[in-house]
């Protein structure tokens, strides 16, 4: 599942989305560069395999820790969590999928060691508002390279104007845009 496609990118900026234009190329860059952006603000939204090496603290022998957090939240299913010379079977773990917190099932502590975790991040569909603020985004950086050509799309004064920058944030996401990410379940806090 794609955050935006190309068809999806050429109807929002009025193109035709069947027909082959010669910006297709470049309007393919623009495309697969949202899911950075948009991603910084809510989590891992296109699924995808990951790994994670989570060292522990060096606290010591016998220090045991309650949870792993993941560090591509949200989280799919685990597919695999080995540490301390011992491979965990999923179906003995709890995983929350918007923080991507794993604890064990049995209520039991994982040892201070590193963990190697493979898992599938991302979301089973992508939320209107994140699709909406994906589409709103596209456009603006697409209007920052064409803002003659654009026609309609070249004017206005408020937080979408490639003219006027947002105090602090440059112009690269524009407040509704931000908004729009706001909306969503986003990232727990203390995940960056």
């Amino acid at each position: 599942m794609a955050l935006v496609t190309l068809e999806e990118a050429k109807r929002q900026l009025g193109l035709r989305p069947n027909e082959p234009s010669p910006d297709d190329v470049e309007l393919q860059l623009y495309v697969d560069a949202l899911p950075k952006v948009i991603e910084g603000y809510v989590g891992v939204v296109e699924q995808r395999q990951v790994t994670d090496l989570l060292p522990g603290s060096g606290g010591g022998r016998g220090r045991r820790r309650q949870a792993l957090a993941l560090l591509h939240p949200p989280v799919v299913s685990v597919t695999s969590l080995a540490g301390g010379g011992y491979t965990y079977p999923t179906d003995s773990l709890t995983v929350d999928a918007l923080s991507g917190i794993v604890t064990r099932s049995d209520g039991s502590t994982f040892p201070d060691e590193t963990f190697t975790v493979t898992y599938t991040a991302g979301r089973a569909e992508v939320p209107p508002n994140i699709k909406l603020a994906a589409l709103m985004l596209l456009q603006h950086l697409w209007r920052t390279q064409r803002p003659a050509r654009s026609g309609a799309l070249a004017g206005g004064g408020d937080d979408y104007s490639v003219q006027n920058p947002i105090p602090g944030m440059g112009y690269a996401v524009p407040n509704r845009v931000l908004e729009l990410l706001q909306l969503s379940d986003g990232l727990p806090p203390g995940v960056a």
